[in-house]
Protein backbone atom coordinates (compact mmCIF):
# COMPACT_ATOMS: atom_id res chain seq x y z
CA UNK A 1 0.00 0.00 0.00
CA UNK A 2 1.57 3.29 -1.06
CA UNK A 3 -0.27 6.58 -0.20
CA UNK A 4 0.99 10.04 -0.35
CA UNK A 5 -0.07 12.51 2.30
CA UNK A 6 -1.21 15.65 2.26
CA UNK A 7 0.36 17.97 4.47
CA UNK A 8 -0.99 20.30 7.21
CA UNK A 9 -0.26 23.20 4.88
CA UNK A 10 -3.08 22.24 2.22
CA UNK A 11 -5.60 22.14 4.71
CA UNK A 12 -7.90 25.22 6.18
CA UNK A 13 -8.17 24.57 9.68
CA UNK A 14 -10.67 26.01 12.73
CA UNK A 15 -9.71 26.00 16.17
CA UNK A 16 -11.77 23.28 18.63
CA UNK A 17 -11.68 22.14 21.90
CA UNK A 18 -8.75 19.86 20.34
CA UNK A 19 -6.42 22.29 18.88
CA UNK A 20 -6.89 23.55 15.58
CA UNK A 21 -8.55 20.74 13.22
CA UNK A 22 -10.35 20.72 9.47
CA UNK A 23 -13.12 22.52 8.72
CA UNK A 24 -15.29 19.70 7.64
CA UNK A 25 -14.21 17.74 10.91
CA UNK A 26 -16.36 17.79 14.29
CA UNK A 27 -15.78 17.89 17.68
CA UNK A 28 -18.43 15.46 19.13
CA UNK A 29 -19.13 14.00 22.71
CA UNK A 30 -18.45 9.95 22.60
CA UNK A 31 -22.11 9.74 24.24
CA UNK A 32 -23.40 11.39 21.04
CA UNK A 33 -22.36 9.09 18.77
CA UNK A 34 -22.07 5.78 20.70
CA UNK A 35 -23.81 3.69 23.05
CA UNK A 36 -22.06 3.19 26.32
CA UNK A 37 -23.21 -0.46 28.52
CA UNK A 38 -21.57 -3.01 30.34
CA UNK A 39 -22.15 -6.26 31.88
CA UNK A 40 -22.04 -8.10 35.31
CA UNK A 41 -21.30 -11.23 36.44
CA UNK A 42 -23.03 -14.15 37.15
CA UNK A 43 -24.14 -15.43 40.67
CA UNK A 44 -21.74 -17.66 42.07
CA UNK A 45 -18.55 -15.85 39.60
CA UNK A 46 -16.90 -16.88 36.39
CA UNK A 47 -16.89 -20.23 34.85
CA UNK A 48 -13.29 -21.98 33.63
CA UNK A 49 -14.64 -24.75 31.71
CA UNK A 50 -17.31 -23.95 29.09
CA UNK A 51 -19.93 -21.83 28.24
CA UNK A 52 -20.07 -18.12 26.41
CA UNK A 53 -16.93 -16.25 26.37
CA UNK A 54 -16.91 -13.35 29.42
CA UNK A 55 -14.22 -10.53 28.53
CA UNK A 56 -12.69 -8.83 32.03
CA UNK A 57 -9.64 -6.59 31.88
CA UNK A 58 -7.41 -9.16 32.07
CA UNK A 59 -8.29 -9.98 28.64
CA UNK A 60 -7.51 -6.98 26.83
CA UNK A 61 -4.22 -6.74 25.75
CA UNK A 62 -1.67 -3.22 26.00
CA UNK A 63 -1.58 -3.55 21.59
CA UNK A 64 -5.42 -3.65 21.78
CA UNK A 65 -6.03 -7.50 21.29
CA UNK A 66 -8.75 -10.13 22.89
CA UNK A 67 -6.40 -12.20 24.92
CA UNK A 68 -8.97 -15.54 24.58
CA UNK A 69 -6.52 -17.90 25.77
CA UNK A 70 -4.67 -16.60 28.88
CA UNK A 71 -7.24 -17.64 32.06
CA UNK A 72 -10.30 -17.48 29.68
CA UNK A 73 -13.46 -16.92 31.89
CA UNK A 74 -16.88 -17.92 30.78
CA UNK A 75 -20.74 -17.28 31.67
CA UNK A 76 -23.34 -19.96 31.26
CA UNK A 77 -25.34 -19.98 28.19
CA UNK A 78 -29.02 -19.28 30.19
CA UNK A 79 -27.23 -16.71 32.00
CA UNK A 80 -26.01 -15.03 28.75
CA UNK A 81 -29.55 -15.32 27.27
CA UNK A 82 -31.43 -13.51 30.22
CA UNK A 83 -28.99 -10.73 30.12
CA UNK A 84 -29.69 -7.65 28.02
CA UNK A 85 -26.81 -5.46 28.22
CA UNK A 86 -22.82 -6.36 28.12
CA UNK A 87 -23.52 -9.02 25.06
CA UNK A 88 -20.27 -8.13 22.75
CA UNK A 89 -21.00 -7.47 18.61
CA UNK A 90 -19.15 -7.01 15.87
CA UNK A 91 -17.65 -3.55 15.24
CA UNK A 92 -18.16 -2.78 19.25
CA UNK A 93 -14.68 -1.18 21.09
CA UNK A 94 -14.03 -2.53 24.31
CA UNK A 95 -12.81 -0.27 27.21
CA UNK A 96 -11.69 -1.36 30.47
CA UNK A 97 -13.14 0.51 32.41
CA UNK A 98 -11.16 0.76 36.01
CA UNK A 99 -8.54 -1.15 38.09
CA UNK A 100 -4.97 -1.32 37.16
CA UNK A 101 -5.68 -1.35 33.28
CA UNK A 102 -8.21 1.16 33.14
CA UNK A 103 -7.80 2.42 29.69
CA UNK A 104 -6.90 -0.29 28.09
CA UNK A 105 -8.91 -1.23 24.66
CA UNK A 106 -9.63 -3.89 21.73
CA UNK A 107 -12.01 -3.43 18.37
CA UNK A 108 -13.87 -6.33 18.14
CA UNK A 109 -12.97 -8.19 14.35
CA UNK A 110 -14.17 -11.81 15.53
CA UNK A 111 -16.75 -13.63 17.95
CA UNK A 112 -16.48 -16.83 18.69
CA UNK A 113 -19.27 -19.25 17.73
CA UNK A 114 -20.96 -18.98 21.00
CA UNK A 115 -20.92 -15.50 21.63
CA UNK A 116 -18.84 -13.23 23.98
CA UNK A 117 -20.14 -10.90 26.90
CA UNK A 118 -18.14 -8.45 29.38
CA UNK A 119 -17.98 -8.97 32.79
CA UNK A 120 -18.84 -5.43 34.71
CA UNK A 121 -15.08 -3.85 34.88
CA UNK A 122 -15.44 -3.64 30.67
CA UNK A 123 -17.04 -0.91 28.78
CA UNK A 124 -18.71 -1.56 25.27
CA UNK A 125 -18.67 1.08 23.25
CA UNK A 126 -21.12 0.25 19.99
CA UNK A 127 -21.63 3.18 17.21
CA UNK A 128 -25.53 4.77 17.18
CA UNK A 129 -25.78 4.95 13.90
CA UNK A 130 -23.39 3.21 10.44
CA UNK A 131 -23.80 6.53 8.50
CA UNK A 132 -22.47 8.76 11.49
CA UNK A 133 -19.63 6.65 13.18
CA UNK A 134 -16.99 4.14 12.29
CA UNK A 135 -17.15 1.81 14.79
CA UNK A 136 -13.37 0.43 14.16
CA UNK A 137 -12.38 4.47 14.31
CA UNK A 138 -13.45 4.77 17.52
CA UNK A 139 -11.36 1.68 18.37
CA UNK A 140 -8.45 3.73 17.14
CA UNK A 141 -9.59 6.92 18.56
CA UNK A 142 -9.04 4.69 21.99
CA UNK A 143 -5.79 4.35 21.14
CA UNK A 144 -4.95 7.93 20.57
CA UNK A 145 -3.12 10.25 22.78
CA UNK A 146 -6.51 12.45 23.00
CA UNK A 147 -8.38 9.35 24.54
CA UNK A 148 -5.71 8.60 26.41
CA UNK A 149 -5.24 12.18 27.96
CA UNK A 150 -9.03 12.83 28.61
CA UNK A 151 -8.82 9.08 30.35
CA UNK A 152 -6.01 9.92 32.74
CA UNK A 153 -7.40 12.93 33.69
CA UNK A 154 -10.90 11.13 34.18
CA UNK A 155 -9.18 8.50 36.31
CA UNK A 156 -10.43 8.41 40.24
CA UNK A 157 -11.78 6.05 42.97
CA UNK A 158 -9.95 4.03 45.66
CA UNK A 159 -9.38 1.22 42.99
CA UNK A 160 -9.13 3.85 40.46
CA UNK A 161 -12.06 4.13 37.34
CA UNK A 162 -13.86 5.41 35.10
CA UNK A 163 -17.75 6.00 35.00
CA UNK A 164 -20.46 5.94 32.22
CA UNK A 165 -21.31 9.56 32.35
CA UNK A 166 -17.73 10.82 32.40
CA UNK A 167 -17.11 8.11 29.38
CA UNK A 168 -20.12 10.06 27.41
CA UNK A 169 -18.51 13.04 27.80
CA UNK A 170 -15.48 12.13 25.93
CA UNK A 171 -14.89 14.45 23.07
CA UNK A 172 -13.05 13.01 20.10
CA UNK A 173 -12.48 14.86 16.40
CA UNK A 174 -15.12 13.48 13.67
CA UNK A 175 -14.17 13.22 10.30
CA UNK A 176 -16.63 12.60 7.65
CA UNK A 177 -17.54 9.24 7.42
CA UNK A 178 -15.33 8.11 4.31
CA UNK A 179 -12.44 9.77 6.07
CA UNK A 180 -13.11 7.81 9.45
CA UNK A 181 -13.13 4.76 7.49
CA UNK A 182 -10.04 5.78 5.35
CA UNK A 183 -8.09 6.17 8.67
CA UNK A 184 -9.01 3.17 9.87
CA UNK A 185 -8.05 1.27 6.90
CA UNK A 186 -4.72 2.89 6.47
CA UNK A 187 -4.12 1.91 10.51
CA UNK A 188 -5.63 -1.44 9.93
CA UNK A 189 -3.04 -2.39 7.38
CA UNK A 190 -0.13 -0.83 9.19
CA UNK A 191 -1.49 -2.95 12.33
CA UNK A 192 -2.04 -5.97 10.37
CA UNK A 193 1.75 -6.18 8.86
CA UNK A 194 3.00 -6.01 12.25
CA UNK A 195 0.70 -8.87 13.14
CA UNK A 196 2.03 -11.49 10.32
CA UNK A 197 5.30 -9.90 11.37
CA UNK A 198 4.69 -10.88 15.03
CA UNK A 199 3.61 -14.38 13.45
CA UNK A 200 6.63 -14.85 11.68
CA UNK A 201 8.71 -14.32 14.40
CA UNK A 202 6.97 -16.87 16.34
CA UNK A 203 7.82 -19.54 13.25
CA UNK A 204 11.14 -18.58 13.53
CA UNK A 205 11.66 -18.96 17.16
CA UNK A 206 9.79 -22.65 16.96
CA UNK A 207 11.98 -23.26 13.80
CA UNK A 208 15.26 -22.46 15.97
CA UNK A 209 14.27 -24.84 18.72
CA UNK A 210 13.56 -27.74 16.46
CA UNK A 211 16.68 -27.02 14.73
CA UNK A 212 18.93 -26.72 18.14
CA UNK A 213 17.68 -30.23 19.09
CA UNK A 214 18.46 -31.61 15.42
CA UNK A 215 21.65 -30.03 15.65
CA UNK A 216 22.46 -31.26 19.28
CA UNK A 217 21.30 -34.36 18.15
CA UNK A 218 22.59 -35.94 14.89
CA UNK A 219 24.85 -32.92 14.36
CA UNK A 220 24.85 -30.14 11.46
CA UNK A 221 23.43 -32.50 8.52
CA UNK A 222 20.30 -32.11 6.37
CA UNK A 223 17.24 -33.76 8.32
CA UNK A 224 17.06 -36.47 4.89
CA UNK A 225 20.62 -37.58 5.80
CA UNK A 226 19.81 -38.29 9.38
CA UNK A 227 19.59 -42.08 8.91
CA UNK A 228 23.47 -42.38 7.59
CA UNK A 229 24.37 -40.66 11.12
CA UNK A 230 26.16 -43.61 12.81
CA UNK A 231 25.17 -43.08 16.30
CA UNK A 232 26.30 -43.53 20.27
CA UNK A 233 23.71 -44.30 22.93
CA UNK A 234 25.71 -41.70 26.07
CA UNK A 235 24.20 -41.06 29.49
CA UNK A 236 22.34 -37.87 28.00
CA UNK A 237 21.24 -39.61 24.91
CA UNK A 238 21.88 -40.51 21.03
CA UNK A 239 24.44 -38.82 19.91
CA UNK A 240 26.89 -38.80 16.56
CA UNK A 241 29.90 -41.46 17.14
CA UNK A 242 32.53 -39.62 16.63
CA UNK A 243 31.22 -36.81 19.72
CA UNK A 244 32.63 -36.60 22.96
CA UNK A 245 30.49 -36.55 26.60
CA UNK A 246 32.34 -34.22 28.67
CA UNK A 247 31.39 -32.07 31.76
CA UNK A 248 30.84 -28.19 30.93
CA UNK A 249 33.92 -27.24 32.96
CA UNK A 250 35.97 -28.63 30.26
CA UNK A 251 34.99 -25.93 27.46
CA UNK A 252 34.62 -23.09 29.98
CA UNK A 253 36.04 -21.82 32.99
CA UNK A 254 34.48 -19.00 35.49
CA UNK A 255 36.21 -16.10 35.13
CA UNK A 256 36.93 -14.01 38.42
CA UNK A 257 37.29 -10.34 39.69
CA UNK A 258 34.98 -7.40 40.62
CA UNK A 259 35.14 -4.06 40.44
CA UNK A 260 33.67 -1.12 42.44
CA UNK A 261 31.05 0.79 40.03
CA UNK A 262 32.63 3.93 41.09
CA UNK A 263 36.17 3.18 39.75
CA UNK A 264 34.56 2.47 36.17
CA UNK A 265 31.27 4.68 35.98
CA UNK A 266 31.29 4.97 32.50
CA UNK A 267 31.77 1.02 31.63
CA UNK A 268 28.93 -0.62 30.43
CA UNK A 269 26.33 -2.67 32.97
CA UNK A 270 24.62 -5.95 32.22
CA UNK A 271 22.32 -7.15 34.46
CA UNK A 272 20.22 -10.14 34.30
CA UNK A 273 17.31 -7.47 32.75
CA UNK A 274 19.48 -6.96 29.69
CA UNK A 275 19.66 -10.27 28.72
CA UNK A 276 16.73 -11.97 26.77
CA UNK A 277 15.70 -15.77 27.31
CA UNK A 278 17.13 -17.97 25.15
CA UNK A 279 18.97 -15.12 22.79
CA UNK A 280 22.99 -15.48 23.10
CA UNK A 281 23.14 -11.05 21.71
CA UNK A 282 22.78 -8.37 24.49
CA UNK A 283 20.86 -5.53 22.95
CA UNK A 284 20.31 -3.00 26.08
CA UNK A 285 22.59 -2.06 28.74
CA UNK A 286 23.05 0.22 31.35
CA UNK A 287 25.51 2.50 32.83
CA UNK A 288 28.27 1.16 36.04
CA UNK A 289 27.26 4.55 37.48
CA UNK A 290 23.88 3.68 38.01
CA UNK A 291 24.62 0.87 40.08
CA UNK A 292 26.17 0.48 43.87
CA UNK A 293 27.69 -3.17 45.04
CA UNK A 294 30.50 -4.35 43.16
CA UNK A 295 30.14 -5.73 39.99
CA UNK A 296 31.89 -8.82 37.90
CA UNK A 297 33.52 -7.68 35.29
CA UNK A 298 34.02 -9.37 31.32
CA UNK A 299 35.61 -8.92 28.07
CA UNK A 300 34.47 -9.50 24.52
CA UNK A 301 33.91 -13.02 24.09
CA UNK A 302 33.03 -14.05 27.56
CA UNK A 303 30.24 -15.93 28.28
CA UNK A 304 27.55 -14.17 30.68
CA UNK A 305 25.25 -16.63 32.03
CA UNK A 306 22.45 -15.83 34.68
CA UNK A 307 22.75 -17.90 37.65
CA UNK A 308 19.58 -16.56 39.53
CA UNK A 309 16.33 -18.30 38.51
CA UNK A 310 18.10 -20.61 35.73
CA UNK A 311 14.58 -21.75 33.97
CA UNK A 312 14.70 -18.25 32.82
CA UNK A 313 17.12 -19.39 30.38
CA UNK A 314 19.47 -16.43 29.97
CA UNK A 315 22.80 -16.37 28.56
CA UNK A 316 24.71 -14.17 26.17
CA UNK A 317 27.87 -13.62 24.23
CA UNK A 318 29.40 -10.45 24.81
CA UNK A 319 30.55 -7.96 22.30
CA UNK A 320 32.43 -5.61 24.15
CA UNK A 321 33.88 -5.13 27.41
CA UNK A 322 31.92 -4.02 30.94
CA UNK A 323 30.53 -4.69 34.08
CA UNK A 324 27.52 -7.27 35.12
CA UNK A 325 25.54 -8.20 37.82
CA UNK A 326 27.04 -10.44 40.67
CA UNK A 327 24.03 -12.79 39.68
CA UNK A 328 25.73 -13.61 36.40
CA UNK A 329 28.48 -15.87 35.77
CA UNK A 330 31.24 -14.40 33.32
CA UNK A 331 32.33 -17.73 31.83
CA UNK A 332 35.79 -17.74 29.42
CA UNK A 333 35.73 -20.05 26.33
CA UNK A 334 38.54 -22.78 26.42
CA UNK A 335 40.77 -23.93 23.69
CA UNK A 336 38.16 -27.21 22.96
CA UNK A 337 35.51 -24.91 21.96
CA UNK A 338 34.36 -22.20 19.68
CA UNK A 339 32.79 -19.47 21.63
CA UNK A 340 29.89 -19.39 19.72
CA UNK A 341 28.78 -22.59 19.91
CA UNK A 342 29.72 -22.23 23.97
CA UNK A 343 26.90 -19.99 23.99
CA UNK A 344 24.69 -21.54 22.20
CA UNK A 345 25.39 -24.62 24.54
CA UNK A 346 24.57 -22.99 27.15
CA UNK A 347 20.72 -22.80 25.99
CA UNK A 348 20.32 -26.76 25.55
CA UNK A 349 18.39 -28.84 27.73
CA UNK A 350 21.85 -30.63 28.86
CA UNK A 351 22.67 -27.15 30.57
CA UNK A 352 19.11 -25.71 31.68
CA UNK A 353 18.10 -29.16 33.27
CA UNK A 354 21.60 -29.49 35.19
CA UNK A 355 21.03 -26.01 36.54
CA UNK A 356 17.41 -26.21 37.45
CA UNK A 357 18.10 -29.63 39.41
CA UNK A 358 20.99 -27.91 40.93
CA UNK A 359 19.02 -24.53 41.89
CA UNK A 360 18.64 -23.48 45.94
CA UNK A 361 16.80 -21.62 47.60
CA UNK A 362 13.23 -20.99 47.65
CA UNK A 363 12.88 -17.03 47.16
CA UNK A 364 15.79 -16.18 44.78
CA UNK A 365 16.96 -19.91 43.30
CA UNK A 366 19.92 -19.75 41.97
CA UNK A 367 22.56 -22.69 40.57
CA UNK A 368 26.77 -22.33 41.14
CA UNK A 369 29.67 -22.56 39.34
CA UNK A 370 30.62 -25.37 40.81
CA UNK A 371 27.38 -27.29 40.23
CA UNK A 372 26.62 -26.15 37.22
CA UNK A 373 30.32 -26.75 35.82
CA UNK A 374 29.15 -30.45 36.85
CA UNK A 375 26.82 -30.77 33.60
CA UNK A 376 27.28 -32.95 31.42
CA UNK A 377 27.44 -31.81 27.90
CA UNK A 378 28.06 -33.05 24.02
CA UNK A 379 31.62 -32.39 22.13
CA UNK A 380 31.50 -32.11 18.46
CA UNK A 381 34.66 -31.61 16.70
CA UNK A 382 36.08 -27.81 16.18
CA UNK A 383 34.65 -27.57 12.42
CA UNK A 384 31.27 -29.04 13.42
CA UNK A 385 30.98 -26.60 16.56
CA UNK A 386 31.70 -23.88 14.03
CA UNK A 387 29.05 -25.07 11.44
CA UNK A 388 26.72 -25.60 14.20
CA UNK A 389 27.12 -21.90 15.76
CA UNK A 390 26.97 -20.81 12.03
CA UNK A 391 23.38 -22.06 11.08
CA UNK A 392 22.18 -20.78 14.65
CA UNK A 393 23.18 -17.57 14.09
CA UNK A 394 21.82 -17.30 10.20
CA UNK A 395 18.32 -18.04 12.24
CA UNK A 396 19.07 -15.62 14.60
CA UNK A 397 19.79 -12.99 12.13
CA UNK A 398 16.60 -13.73 10.30
CA UNK A 399 14.66 -13.23 13.84
CA UNK A 400 16.48 -10.26 14.68
CA UNK A 401 16.01 -8.51 11.09
CA UNK A 402 11.81 -9.60 11.15
CA UNK A 403 12.00 -8.08 14.85
CA UNK A 404 13.37 -4.78 13.60
CA UNK A 405 10.61 -4.89 10.97
CA UNK A 406 8.40 -5.35 13.78
CA UNK A 407 9.57 -2.10 15.71
CA UNK A 408 9.27 0.17 12.52
CA UNK A 409 5.96 -0.88 12.24
CA UNK A 410 4.96 0.11 15.56
CA UNK A 411 6.85 3.21 15.48
CA UNK A 412 4.93 3.90 12.20
CA UNK A 413 1.67 3.06 14.14
CA UNK A 414 1.99 5.52 16.59
CA UNK A 415 3.05 8.12 14.30
CA UNK A 416 0.06 7.55 11.42
CA UNK A 417 -2.38 7.36 14.73
CA UNK A 418 -1.47 10.42 15.90
CA UNK A 419 -0.96 12.54 12.93
CA UNK A 420 -4.21 11.09 11.32
CA UNK A 421 -6.09 12.04 14.38
CA UNK A 422 -5.15 15.12 14.42
CA UNK A 423 -5.13 16.11 10.88
CA UNK A 424 -0.97 16.60 10.66
CA UNK A 425 -1.40 14.55 7.81
CA UNK A 426 -4.39 14.06 5.98
CA UNK A 427 -5.57 11.48 3.53
CA UNK A 428 -5.68 12.28 -0.67
CA UNK A 429 -9.24 13.06 -1.44
CA UNK A 430 -9.14 10.14 -4.07
CA UNK A 431 -8.16 7.87 -2.00
CA UNK A 432 -10.65 9.26 0.65
CA UNK A 433 -13.28 9.30 -1.97
CA UNK A 434 -12.96 5.34 -2.71
CA UNK A 435 -14.80 4.80 0.84
CA UNK A 436 -17.66 7.44 -0.12
CA UNK A 437 -18.37 5.08 -3.34
CA UNK A 438 -19.13 2.00 -1.09
CA UNK A 439 -21.24 3.97 2.07
CA UNK A 440 -24.34 3.38 1.95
Amino acid sequence: MKIEAIPAEATRFKETELGPLPEEWRVVRLGEVAEIQTGKREKGGARTDCGVFSIGGEHITEDGRIDFLSSPKYVSNSFFDSIKKGKVQLGDTLVVKDGARTGKSAFVRQIPPMGMAVNEHVFIIRPKGKNTVEGEFIGFYFRSDIAWEQIRSAYHGLIGGINKREMASFILPLPPLPEQQAIAYVLRTVQESKEATERVITVLRELKKSLMRHLFTYGPVPVDAIERVELQETEIGPLPAHWRVVRLREVVELRKGTVSPAEVPEARYVGLEHIDSGEIRIRRFGKASDTRSAKAIFHAGDILYGKLRPYLDKAALAEWDGVCSTDILVLISTEAVDRTFAAYLMHTDFVLHHAIATTTGVNHPRTSWKSLSQATIPLPPLPEQQEIARMLQAVDARIEAEEKKKAALEALFRTLLHHLMTAKIRLPEEFVARFAEVTP
